[in-house]
Parts: C-alpha cells; sequence; structure tokens
C-alpha cells in the first residue's frame, strides 16, 4: 500500500529561489514529491493530511563535510571500530534530529555504516562517503608520530594505513590506494594537497603530491565516474588543485581574489567550514588542544571570514560544512550563523541545499522541493530566508523532519 502525505498551505522555499512560493500544497507519494500545487490538491482518505498554517517548507539540510567515525582530537584515533560505530550512530541521529538529512562524509566512513543506514540499523540521514583520505608520506593527514617505527604498521605494499587514512607515493601505490576507495563503494575521493591543522608535524602551508600524481588520482576516479575533492588551505593548494582538475575544495581558509576567480572559471566547488575552527578557538582549553594546533588555527582563521567574500564576489560554487570533530558535533548548526557575518541568508541556504546536491551529483533529487526529489523536508517555523538563526540550534524551530517519505519528528 502506497504512503501519501499531502502537506497543505505552505510557503515553500525550493533549495534555491530567491522568494517563497505561497499557499502551495505539496503531495508526497512514499519516499518521493509527487506534486506541487497553487490550488488545494484534493485529499483521499488514504492522505495523511499535514496543516502547516502558512509555516515555511524547505528541503532538507546537506552537510558536506562531517567525519562520523571522529570520536576524538586525539589523532590517530586507536579506539576499537565498535565503540567508533556507537560514537557514529549518536553523530547521525544527532544530525537528523537537527534538519540534516544527508551528510558527506570525507573520511572514514564506510560500506558497513552505509548498509546499517540503509538497512534501518540506524537512524540517521541519507549517508555519501568517499572512505579513506588518500596523503602523501608526512602529508596532512599522515598522523604518524616522528618516532613511529616504519616497519611495524606496513602492509606487503608499502602503504601504510588507517581506518581513516591511506598513505601512498608515487602514481602506483596512489592508483591502487584510489581503486580500492572505488571498490568499497566511495562516493568520492578525498586528498590531501596542504598541511592539516591536526597534523603532528605537516605546516598548513606545505605543498603536497606531485602535479602527476594528482592527475593520477582525478583520471581514475573520472573513469569510475566519480570526482576528487582536496584538503586545501592554501591558495597555491587551491589553484594547483583546480588546475589538475579536482572538481571540490575542502576549507580554502586562505583563499584571495586570483584564486577565487580561477575557481570561479573552472566551475569547481569549495566547501568552507567555520564551524570546526571557532569551535576549537572557543574551546581549546577544554579540549586541551596541542600548542602546535593553536597556532596553525590562529593563523588561517583570520582569513576565514574575509575568503567568503571574495569568493561570493568571484561567483564560486560555495558548498556547506561544518566539520565537526569528537564532542564538537553538537555545534554543527553554528556554521549558519557564521556564515551569516558575511553572507545573505539566501546564500547560506542554497549552500546547505542545492549547491551541496550539485556536488553530490544529486540535483533534482536532493536539496530541492521539486516534482519527483526525494521527500527529505523540513517544516520550519519562521522564516530561514528573513532569518536564518530559525535553523541554528538544535532542531527547536523545526515542526517536521521528514527522510525519505517518513516522518523522524512531527510536532503538529
Amino acid at each position: 500500500m502506497r504512503v501519501r502525505t499531502l502537506f497543505r498551505a505552505a510557503r515553500v522555499f525550493d533549495g534555491w529561489s530567491a522568494t517563497l512560493r505561497k499557499g502551495c500544497d505539496v503531495l508526497i507519494v512514499d519516499d518521493s514529491i509527487q506534486r506541487i500545487s497553487d490550488q488545494p490538491l484534493t485529499a483521499g482518505a488514504d492522505t495523511d493530511v499535514v496543516d502547516c498554517a502558512n509555516r515555511v517548507l524547505m528541503p532538507g539540510l546537506i552537510d558536506a563535510h562531517v567525519h562520523v567515525y571522529c570520536s576524538t582530537f586525539d589523532l590517530p584515533i586507536t579506539r576499537p571500530a565498535t565503540y567508533l560505530a556507537h560514537y557514529a550512530a549518536r553523530f547521525l541521529r544527532a544530525s537528523l534530529d537537527r534538519g540534516f538529512t544527508t551528510v558527506r562524509d570525507t573520511g572514514g566512513a564506510d560500506v558497513g555504516l552505509a548498509s546499517a543506514l540503509r538497512d534501518g540499523l540506524l537512524i540517521g540521514p541519507r549517508l555519501f562517503y568517499g572512505g579513506r583520505i588518500i596523503t602523501q608520506t608526512g602529508g596532512g593527514n599522515d598522523q604518524r608520530p616522528l618516532e613511529h617505527a616504519l616497519p611495524d604498521h606496513n602492509c606487503g605494499c608499502a602503504c601504510y594505513h588507517d581506518p581513516f587514512t591511506v598513505v601512498a607515493d608515487g602514481e602506483e601505490a596512489i592508483l591502487r590506494a584510489v581503486r580500492e576507495e572505488l571498490r568499497r563503494g566511495a562516493s568520492h575521493i578525498k586528498i590531501m594537497l596542504s598541511g592539516s591543522v591536526v597534523s603532528p608535524h605537516a605546516s598548513v602551508n606545505r605543498a603536497e603530491y606531485s602535479d602527476g600524481e594528482i592527475r593520477t588520482i582525478v583520471e581514475e576516479a573520472a573513469r569510475a565516474g566519480k570526482y576528487v575533492t582536496a584538503h586545501c588551505h592554501t591558495a597555491e593548494a587551491m589553484r594547483r588543485a583546480v588546475t589538475l582538475g579536482v572538481r571540490c575544495i575542502e576549507h580554502g581558509t586562505q583563499v584571495d581574489a586570483e584564486t577565487a576567480a580561477l575557481v570561479a572559471e573552472r566551475g569547481a566547488f569549495v566547501v568552507p567550514t567555520l564551524a570546526i575552527m571557532f569551535a576549537m578557538l572557543d574551546e581549546y582549553e577544554d579540549l586541551k588542544l596541542s600548542p602546535v594546533y593553536m597556532e596553525k588555527l590562529r593563523r588561517i582563521s583570520e582569513r576565514a571570514l574575509p575568503g567568503l567574500e571574495l569568493m561570493k564576489a568571484a561567483g564560486v560554487k560555495m558548498g556547506f560544512g561544518s566539520d565537526l570533530l569528537g564532542p564538537l558535533h553538537t555545534r554543527q548548526t553554528t556554521e549558519f550563523s557564521l556564515r551569516a557575518r558575511v553572507l545573505p541568508a539566501l546564500d547560506i541556504l542554497r549552500s546547505a541545499c542545492a549547491v551541496n546536491a550539485e556536488i553530490l551529483g544529486q540535483e533534482g533529487r536532493l536539496g530541492c522541493i521539486r516534482e519527483g526529489a526525494y521527500a527529505d523536508l523540513l517544516l520550519v517555523n519562521g522564516d530561514p530566508l528573513s532569518d536564518i538563526g530559525v535553523l541554528t540550534g538544535h532542531g527547536e524551530h523545526l515542526a517536521v523532519i521528514m527522510n525519505g517519505g517518513r516522518f523522524h519528528k512531527r510536532t503538529i
């Protein structure tokens, strides 16, 4: 028997438009939007009618940069897989409670977690995962301490790996690493092209991987119909990435006007992640973070907000990501209020809806209210176009959260 739900008399934000469509009826059949009408639709006896009373109906939010297994800042993470699975279950459910009906994991998540969500063993959003991050020896995600004894943790192909990372050098080893993540169902390949704040010895300004190695990764992903996203803080790393065919940039904190123009010209995406930087700055004492981490963080955070303005002026397609690790995941929606310091609400909403759907290759299916799209929907008490603050917090302003046509939350 088909499940039918009718949202009656809603103001609709479709994921992109600058104005709300008023007085709409939206009919859901099973997991998809079947019809949108400016006139009242007939509701049969088998239809569940939700009186929106002029509330705003909008697409479910998408967070395009999460790490659902990163339960701590103590890297490399050595906790058992069973512990990490329970942490991920809590992270995922909390994200859905906050209105994120889709997340993209950019390092760590795997086919087991995706299968558990698919089979209903876990409650959470849709999950797109890239598997393990690929980094060079001594690169931004090589978490081994300097004293690490190399032979003890190497497999036969001489690639160090842990649940989050593969360390691979040279085109042959990189090719093998990329193919392995693709074999395990990765929706994209994540690589490190600059140092990381939480890497023990790699400078944020360091340029990583050779042009030939990057081309190998991009070409192999493309042959599989997938794309490459790259961790880049510096403008130089961003320019190298898009010039060599990388489709998406993570962070982009040190972008300049020239680089923003090049990224826009190449049609690449950037996913800034302000929430993690400001959370670490706010809570560094309680987190007992390394002074090395904090020095790097203070340096890159100074240009993060101005960078958003530069990218907006250049026409860069900016996605929405939070990148929150460990206990900080509760601050996921602070990404909205942080961006609101320099960007209009419409741009932020587009980032979390239509732009992120395009990054995922799900235009017309996710991040939009359109006939034929998945019924991933939020009914909001308030107007996010005029007050983005109604999307902050932990879902207090959400009257309905629907994921795949099923109610996760319903207060009316």
